[in-house]
């Protein structure tokens, strides 16, 4: 992988995490459209990289929010009132939101990567992130905020997550899509998946950063993927902080646009290749 396309790859990642348009979906399309022929080994090192990058941009943007959360969370803990205040019981609504894809991840990833992972397929499920966005705007009823959220709520918003297993899948677009779904307005569901993503991102992070370690020419490619590294990271703040005021006033229409005409043009060059 050279500078520019880590580079290049970086941008992309930082944005798409965030925008429910599926950054699995293009770090997989975006090579394959412009032709890149990618070492898979560097990809992995690549993926894991830029994962932690995003993960930085969500504690970048959300650290008050996590302080206060992580504050009142451990004094209702000590006080053995833990769902008292309302940031404490925000804190066990995100852990409990995290646990079915967490579990789902476990004993599915795996499989379903190694069955599905494929230009074709990924730009298929574009459709569904599509379908799943145009769901919301049609049936959400965008009343409530995020401190207004049942135990059940916060569940089902989890089991939303699981299809961010499919590749092109967009896991913030499922989740704001469950959000929307049990009556979130637009910028709290756009909270709540993000602080949610959290765990979860973590948590994987951590395991991918063990096998990274075992990479023998980590040394040789980290040079030029920390560039990518550092723009997945800028960029994920800036696609954050957009998105939030975005959808203040606006739908997610033009995201379900984008995703269905990307997801075309990927499958008419796919065909036309053979």
């Amino acid at each position: 992988m050279t500078l520019f396309q880590s580079i290049l790859l970086g941008i992309v990642q930082g944005i798409t995490e965030f925008l429910p348009i599926s950054s699995s979906g293009h770090l997989v399309l975006v090579p394959h459209l412009l032709g890149w022929e990618l070492d898979p080994q560097a990809v992995f090192v690549f993926d894991v990289l830029v994962q932690v990058a995003t993960l930085v941009a969500v504690f970048a943007y959300f650290w008050s929010d996590l302080v206060t959360i992580g504050r009142a969370f451990l004094a209702g803990l000590w006080q053995r009132a833990p769902f008292d205040d309302p940031e404490s019981r925000l804190g066990w609504l995100i852990l409990l939101a995290t646990i079915p894809a967490g579990l789902a991840g476990l004993f599915l990833k795996d499989a379903l990567e190694s069955a599905l992972n494929s230009p074709l397929v990924t730009a298929l499920f574009l459709f569904v992130t599509a379908g799943l966005l145009v769901i919301a705007e049609q049936l959400g009823k965008r009343e409530h905020k995020a401190e207004q959220l049942s135990w059940l709520d916060a569940l089902i918003i989890g089991v939303f997550q699981i299809l961010a297993l499919f590749p092109g899948v967009s896991r913030s677009g499922a989740t704001i899509t469950g959000g929307m779904l049990r009556r979130l307005d637009r910028p709290s569901a756009a909270r709540f998946s993000f602080l949610m993503s959290i765990p979860i991102m973590l948590a994987a992070g951590l395991l991918a950063t063990l096998d990274l370690l075992q990479i023998p020419n980590l040394s040789t490619v980290l040079p030029t993927f920390l560039a990518g590294f550092l723009a997945a990271a800028v960029t994920g703040y800036l696609s954050i902080r957009w998105l939030l005021g975005y959808l203040s006033h606006r739908s997610l229409y033009g995201f379900a646009l984008y995703c269905a005409g990307f997801g075309l043009l990927n499958v008419i060059v796919l065909l036309v290749r053979g």
